[in-house]
């Protein structure tokens, strides 16, 4: 048998008519850059995800550089970022100037870990950067009270994790402002990339608004230095048809992910934990193996796709040598960037691959 990792004809197959018929709608009214199918779509993904209101742009990392323009963080300033995710959550600091200061992450859910953000925080740090990792929420209300005594934001990237809640609050305005990707094969994917901005903060997106269309609040007037961050019109079309599947979709993923639970029984395994602070969406479902390369291998020869995410943990970036951090600088995130293997998780995959790939692994020797 065959497990592939992720198969995006199998998952649009079923919803290809809707499809056409939306880039039909959209190529009648002409509105390709921004227009009616992004704003319909904003509103509705803001009520969907529990947040007060939503801002397409055209990408995740774009969502992560303009709130970083929005709080006029620059060079001098310093952000603290987890040492283990996409490397977009950096570019954060990265792309505005400032310092990207690296913190280790918690050993079960993966996220950052609150007990390493105090000693961290000098009087440059200016922001928090948060990542709910694999569509786990991170543990918020320890890092946001830390963050509120000293006054500083936090950015929630929830790239990962469209439905994800924490203690029955929604990701996305738990922190000061929250960033989603609809990169095509995230829960909620489109054909192609954009990304969104949430926040309660309505003069924060009211800024974003702006930045994301040359800086300019009316046509050809520009009152900051812009960007082109817009939001395709056929982008928010096709996301407008997958929005209503998202609920359904997440439940299977949490399904096959309690399936991999109560059936792997490898010796040596490490399985990804359910927090008590909320369930994961389960962009991914990532295992540990001391021999994972080995272990990848045996899946691979035997027909089940997996995929390492993230074999290399931040601080050991080429790109980020100049911070002059060294091996041993963070345990937790080097020690699970040497032995994280991610499974098939889609929800398009049947019970019979779900239960293949389960077999494969305990067979493993």
């Amino acid at each position: 048998m065959k497990v592939p990792f992720i198969d995006l004809k199998r998952a649009h197959e079923p919803i290809r008519d809707e499809l056409m018929e939306a880039f039909g709608r959209t190529i009648d009214h002409g509105g390709f850059c921004l227009g009616p199918e992004v704003a319909a779509f904003e509103a509705e993904f803001a009520r969907v995800q529990g947040v007060s209101r939503s801002v397409g742009v055209g990408s995740g990392t774009e969502a992560l550089h303009l709130v970083a323009e929005a709080w006029d963080i620059g060079p001098g300033d310093e952000v603290i970022v987890p040492a283990f995710t996409f490397i977009a959550s950096a570019w954060f600091a990265q792309y505005v100037g400032a310092r990207v200061v690296f913190a280790d992450i918690d050993s079960e859910s993966y996220t950052l870990d609150p007990q390493c953000i105090e000693s961290l925080i000098t009087d440059k740090t200016k922001a928090i950067v948060v990542t709910h990792l694999f569509g786990q929420a991170a543990d918020m209300d320890p890092i946001m009270a830390i963050a509120r005594d000293r006054g500083i934001p936090v950015v929630e990237d929830a790239a990962q994790a469209h439905l994800a809640r924490y203690r029955d609050r929604p990701v996305g305005e738990i922190g000061d402002a929250g960033v989603f990707s609809f990169y095509p094969t995230k829960n909620l994917g489109g054909l192609g990339e954009g990304g969104t901005v949430t926040s309660s903060d309505g003069e924060l997106l009211d800024r974003v608004e702006v930045l994301r269309a040359h800086g300019m609040k009316e046509r050809y007037l520009h009152h900051y230095v812009g960007y082109n961050n817009r939001m395709e019109g056929l982008q928010a079309a096709a996301l407008s048809v997958k929005l209503p599947h998202l609920s359904e979709k997440t439940e299977r993923r949490q399904a096959i992910a309690a399936h991999y639970r109560s059936g792997i029984s490898l010796e040596g395994l490490v399985l990804p934990r359910s927090m008590d602070w909320g369930d994961s969406v389960y962009h991914m479902f990532t295992i540990q193996h001391p021999e994972r390369d080995r272990l990848r291998e045996h899946l691979t020869e035997n027909g089940v796709g997996t995929d390492i995410v993230y074999p290399y943990p931040l601080h050991l970036q080429p790109c980020f040598s100049f911070l002059g951090y060294s091996v041993g600088d963070f345990p937790i995130a080097e020690g699970l960037a040497d032995r994280c293997l991610s499974l098939p998780i889609v929800p398009e995959l049947t019970d019979e691959e779900v239960d293949y790939v389960i077999d494969r692994i305990n067979a493993f020797a």
